[in-house]
């Protein structure tokens, strides 16, 4: 474990962060910031030093690197999602498309360009955590329309009785398009509602939500569930009982 000397003392922080960065000087910026936003601070420098912290420490929010050695930051995404719904953020300065999306496909919540500001990192940061503690009582226990099934407590999807695995995102994503079936939810409403915040791009819901169709979808270029509504949102539409033979 890296030592960040005189900037994290774990008595009095409700709140655990875990980032996994080879980058040094990029580590102890974030550790003042998060020591006075009042976060605590764990750093690793690799992946796998990374994941044995993960185990020892359960923090409640990761923020990685993707260039980082031992086990790559997406490695590392995968396999906390084996055992954990926490907010995962990667930070990397890869800024492609596919690398965007083979992320946040991988359970991350969040994917932010480096190099980035700390006071926007910080606000993702609470965003990510805020939305981690939407009470699951918010929902019915049970959602069934004849093709889509949601089960609340035990989080899981099926259509026409299969399972089938979301990301946690895609998975809230879900979950407040359902909630407002038959009505439109702009992009900035998702993100809003789903993120915890209207200021990331509207890609990353454009991602997800094709993500989503991928999944859930028969035919995912003609969707019949998650429909768009050109220049105002998505709505999720219920089968209709013809549709259902």
């Amino acid at each position: 474990m890296d030592q960040l000397p005189d900037l994290v003392d774990r008595e009095g922080f409700g709140i655990t962060i875990l980032v996994v960065d080879r980058e040094a000087s990029w580590k102890r910026r974030l550790g003042e910031s998060c020591l006075n936003a009042g976060y605590h601070l764990l750093a690793a420098s690799d992946g796998l030093e990374g994941l044995r912290m993960f185990f020892e420490h359960r923090p409640d929010l990761v923020i990685t690197d993707v260039r980082v050695p031992g086990l790559d930051g997406f490695e590392l995404v995968s396999r906390i999602r084996e055992v954990s719904q926490i907010p995962i953020i990667v930070c990397s300065a890869l800024d492609k498309e596919e690398e965007k999306v083979h992320g946040l496909r991988l359970g991350a919540d969040d994917y932010v360009v480096k190099p980035t500001g700390m006071r926007e990192l910080l606000a993702r940061v609470e965003a990510a955590l805020r939305r981690a503690r939407v009470p699951a009582t918010e929902v019915k226990h049970v959602y069934a329309d004849g093709v889509l099934t949601i089960d609340f407590d035990r989080q899981e999807v099926l259509i026409k009785g299969d399972n089938v695995n979301l990301t946690p995102t895609e998975f809230k994503l879900l979950v407040y398009l359902v909630q407002r079936s038959g009505k439109v939810v702009s992009a900035r409403g998702l993100l809003d509602g789903v993120w915890g915040s209207p200021h990331y791009t509207e890609d990353l819901v454009k991602w997800h939500i094709a993500n989503l169709r991928r999944v859930i979808e028969a035919e995912p270029r003609n969707p019949r569930l998650i429909i768009t509504v050109w220049g105002r949102g998505y709505r999720y539409e219920k089968p209709s009982i013809a549709s259902l033979g």
